[in-house]
């Protein structure tokens, strides 16, 4: 681990203590810049999915696509909306209200027999926006994915050789956000060919504070 528990966690309480106060609970968002990144190359184009020790505050929406009993155990674990084929069927060729599907949910679970039908129907919105559903087969456990799927952050490097995430919520205990952030790094360090030897820094804000850089 290239970076220290301590400075993580003294960075986190500065970005709170340095933060403009609002009516609401503001997040904590991670950025990292990386150097000696060749983004042509496949290899350097990271995308993944981090589940993280503690939930972010605001949860994760979750929207589940499956029928029959999984459907309805679902529902039971608090999906936020659960969509079975008659549903998703009703969705073809309406490319609004598929694009309002994809940007009001954070994540997608998908049994495993209706893929073909979600790859079909969704995948050109979905896809491009590297949201395309987790699929798990009929049996699976689907509360368990449902919660952790409420923790987990995707991580996609695009363009820039930065990487951006929440990882948690100004009213979260510091050493949760620190437990968060140091599992983010972990996970992006083995996506690196030269691991830590690749992250320039790491820098830590509130939604309306200043971001605040993390000592290496």
């Amino acid at each position: 681990m290239s970076l220290d528990p301590k400075s993580i966690l003294e960075a986190i309480e500065e970005a709170k203590e340095r933060s403009e106060k609002r009516n609401f609970v503001q997040s904590i968002d991670l950025m990292i810049n990386l150097k000696d990144i060749d983004l042509k190359k496949p290899e350097s184009r990271i995308q993944e999915l981090i589940e993280l020790p503690h939930p972010m505050g605001k949860g994760n929406r979750i929207c589940v696509l499956a029928s029959g009993e999984m459907a309805l155990k679902a529902r039971r674990a608090g999906a936020d909306i659960v969509l079975e084929r008659s549903s998703l069927e009703a969705l073809m060729g309406d490319k609004k209200k598929q694009k309002e599907l994809a940007e009001t949910y954070d994540f997608f679970i998908a049994e495993a027999p209706l893929m073909p039908v979600v790859g079909r129907i969704l995948g050109a919105t979905l896809g491009p926006r590297g949201r395309m559903p987790t699929p798990v087969p009929p049996t699976a456990n689907i509360e368990e994915h449902i919660q952790g799927h409420r923790k987990t952050v995707f991580i996609r490097l695009r363009g820039q050789p930065v990487l951006q995430c929440r990882v948690g919520a100004e009213n979260m205990p510091s050493e949760q956000v620190a437990e968060n952030v140091q599992a983010i790094i972990m996970g992006i360090e083995r996506k690196l060919r030269k691991g830590a030897k690749n992250i320039r820094s790491v820098w830590l804000k509130t939604t309306m504070g200043p971001p605040v850089r993390v000592r290496m």
